[in-house]
């Protein structure tokens, strides 16, 4: 199972960016797809999950600027982030856990290289 997230880069305050997540050896049914991201000094935080029966779940920070959706067709999960402040700077990771969705690190087996968000202010 590979994941590649890509989409990141450079974006002002209160722009957007969108990252893709293409998943290669395995569907993501029924599986949880997570995003997390890592800010330098800092530990792994959730941010996003999308799973069985299209649940998702948000971290309390992303405040509804960040949406998680999935195309079947293209084993393809999106995160499209709007209203970009300078805190979310950071790596930004995908990842597949298992059945249930979740925003613990703990439940995700398979992690992609990860894809650079910067916001400047």
């Amino acid at each position: 199972v590979q994941l590649q997230a890509s989409g990141g880069g450079l974006v002002q305050r209160g722009g957007s960016l969108r990252l893709s997540c293409v998943i290669s050896g395995s569907t993501f049914d029924p599986y949880a797809i997570g995003w997390f991201r890592q800010a330098p000094g800092k530990e792994r935080e959730g941010v996003s999950c999308i799973g069985s029966f299209h649940s998702r779940y948000y971290g309390d920070f992303v405040k509804g600027r960040f949406t998680i959706s999935r195309d079947g067709a293209n084993n393809t999960v999106y995160l499209q982030m709007n209203s970009l402040e300078p805190e979310d700077t950071a790596v930004y990771y995908c990842a597949r856990g298992g059945l249930y969705c979740s925003l613990q690190s703990e439940s995700y087996n398979f992690w992609g290289h990860g894809t650079l968000v910067t916001v400047s202010s």
